[in-house]
């Protein structure tokens, strides 16, 4: 049996969530409005399930942890600060806590008993990356200039606008280089549904006698959903977004939507700068890398409520290794 696009059914995904997945500009940020949307995303990655996908998920983090992170440093004269890594890992619990319990409840009502579980995922990272020098990951909230100017002077953060939507703080954001836990979400794999490299996995490094030790940073969520998807030799990476399909000259006059290109082209467009560091462009460098990595695979970006119409090839922006 295939699907409308030509997939047979039991192909193997691995999807990145975006932020929209997981908050809703018009709530409040909070645990009980994460849950509400979350309750929402359940739905969309249970059309995938029950359309014959093999899945494994993976998470962003960027404004929870920004928001443990501030609650521990303001609260710092009753309990001590948490360190960065240990958020990471607090932000890993809670999301996946709910991404679980909500996908379990609506695989449930759909008559389908799989099992759902989240994995605490360690990330090992080369402790001399250059992103510890130059931080540009966006974490927590969205301020307005003259509050991230005060935040920088009073905190020390480092703070940039983030692609034409405010101001944010951003730390460093090194490249995955290893899944420590990918030996546990290969076993899980064929009978359970695993929520894995949230956040883009706690960073660590490596130490002598197998240590490891976690370090102060954000991995992109798109580039470890990359690399679980390679090591799971999935068929495709999909992307979930906020757009239907990647555009060039967003926002122009004569932007353009991109259908089907092959890694070549989209490489070009990004020499020409079409994407934004913050928003679009990590998405597609994840599309590129795993194209490249695995020629007979396929990446898909495209918005949160059109996956299943994506993998059938109905919508989206899918990345090639060829013609």
């Amino acid at each position: 049996m295939t699907q409308k696009g030509g997939m047979n059914t039991m192909s193997r995904i691995v999807i990145a969530l975006g932020g929209n997945a997981l908050e809703d500009k018009g709530l409040p940020p909070t645990a009980e409005s994460q849950a509400i949307v979350v309750e929402r995303t359940a739905k969309t990655l249970a059309d995938l399930s029950c359309g014959g996908y093999e899945m494994a998920v993976v998470h962003g983090n960027g404004p929870q942890v920004g928001r443990i992170i501030l609650a521990s440093e303001a609260a710092a004269e009753q309990t001590p600060a948490m360190p960065f890594d240990v958020c990471d890992a607090m932000s890993q619990g809670y999301i996946g806590y709910h991404l679980q319990q909500k996908l379990r409840a609506e695989l449930l009502r759909r008559g389908r008993d799989i099992p759902v579980v989240t994995v605490v995922t360690q990330m090992v990272v080369d402790a001399g990356d250059p992103a510890f020098e130059n931080p540009t990951k966006p974490i927590g909230a969205f301020y307005d200039e003259e509050t991230a100017h005060k935040l920088q002077a009073e905190k020390g953060y480092t703070m940039r606008e983030d692609a034409g939507r405010g101001w944010r703080r951003v730390v460093a954001s090194p490249k995955p280089k290893k899944i420590v836990e990918i030996g546990t979400l290969k076993t899980l794999w064929d009978t359970t549904i695993a929520i894995a490299c949230g956040g883009g996995g706690i960073p660590v490094v490596e130490e002598e006698n197998h240590g490891l030790r976690g370090v102060p940073a954000v991995i992109d969520k798109d580039l470890a959903a990359q690399l679980l998807a390679v090591e799971m030799e999935a068929d495709v990476l999909l992307i979930l977004t906020e757009v239907d399909a990647v555009s060039i000259r967003f926002r122009q006059p004569d932007e353009k939507k991109l259908g089907k290109v092959t890694v070549d082209e989209m490489e070009r467009y990004c020499q020409e700068g079409h994407f934004a560091a913050g928003s679009m462009l990590p998405k597609v460098q994840a599309a590129m890398a795993f194209v490249r990595k695995n020629p007979r695979g396929k990446a898909i970006i495209t918005s949160l409520t059109r996956g299943l119409d994506a993998l059938e090839g109905e919508c989206g922006t899918t990345v090639i290794g060829g013609i």
